[in-house]
């Protein structure tokens, strides 16, 4: 595959950063339950590394993956890192042994968790960090953010964070959050089936700013209908990849990172890059919300 494909550039604002839209989210390379390490840590590896070699230059990953497997099998397999790569990482949670997600947003757990990921990705300075706000489940809660954002911006003052963005948020959170600080992302829940965004991600796109929505294939729960499947018949390829297609015809700001542990399936993933989507396809698609 060649490299200027892969969904063409994307500059964060206000960055030297640019990205390929196609990117890669590396949850999935720690163990069962984003628990431990994985069943085949070389196989993990070589999927960073056909990643990259295909052009992916835009990483999704968290301290809290594992935890620190992720961070530290992406060291393994990739530092020193090439020039152009874009590592983009989250705080705002913890892993305690009981292997639940629970807040780690206090600011000194966001100075914590800013070290753990400098020093399991072998950093001197991390390139983009999400505020992820974690409530009872994958949406959206209203509340401050005002404290951890102020905290972000203190250690990007310190030169430990490049660049900041959020994840989990509302639109009422992001005005907050650019009240204190530039922002260069918003990390939300967002595919075929969960269209809340559709207004925010038109609203981002007016600023420049990058709309990169998580579980874009569905999660821990994949994406299943009868329409998804139809139009794949129809375009000669898979459901996923016409999942991930939509997602890229939907708006220019949209970043994608899917994410896998597998050869084959990541070959698939980024083969989406390539697919352009009918108008009527799109339209039988913008129906299943």
């Amino acid at each position: 595959m060649r490299a200027s494909l892969l969904g063409g550039p994307f500059t964060f604002p206000g960055t030297d950063l640019t990205v390929r839209r196609m990117g890669f989210g590396a949850m999935q390379l720690a163990g069962p339950g984003v628990w431990g390490p994985p069943a085949d840590p070389q196989s993990a590896e070589t999927v960073l590394r056909e990643a990259l070699e295909a052009g992916v230059n835009h990483i999704d990953t968290s301290d809290f993956y594992g935890p620190h497997i992720t961070n530290q099998i992406i060291r393994k397999a990739l530092h020193p890192y090439r020039e152009g790569l874009v590592i983009v990482t989250k705080l705002g949670a913890r892993r305690p042994p009981d292997k639940s997600w629970q807040r780690a947003n206090s600011p000194e757990e966001l100075t914590a968790g800013v070290h753990d990921n400098l020093r399991n990705l072998g950093l001197d300075a991390l390139d983009i960090v999400n505020y992820r706000v974690v409530g009872s489940g994958h949406g959206t809660e209203e509340g401050s953010i005002a404290e951890q954002v102020t905290a972000l911006a203190e250690l990007q003052q310190r030169g430990l964070i490049r660049h900041i963005g959020l994840s989990n948020v509302t639109a009422t959170q992001i005005a907050q959050a650019q009240a204190i600080t530039d922002i260069v992302c918003v990390q939300n829940l967002y595919n075929l089936v969960h269209r809340q965004d559709d207004l925010l991600i038109d609203d981002l796109a007016r600023q420049g700013i990058a709309y990169v929505p998580f579980f874009p294939l569905g999660g821990f729960t994949p994406l299943q209908s009868s329409t998804l499947t139809d139009v794949a018949q129809g375009a000669s390829t898979t459901p996923m990849q016409v999942a991930l297609a939509w997602l890229r015809q939907r708006s220019s700001n949209i970043l994608l990172i899917p994410g896998t542990s597998s050869l084959a399936h990541l070959r698939e993933n980024l083969a989406a890059a390539d697919l352009t989507l009918s108008a009527h396809a799109l339209l039988d698609l913008d129906r299943m919300a």
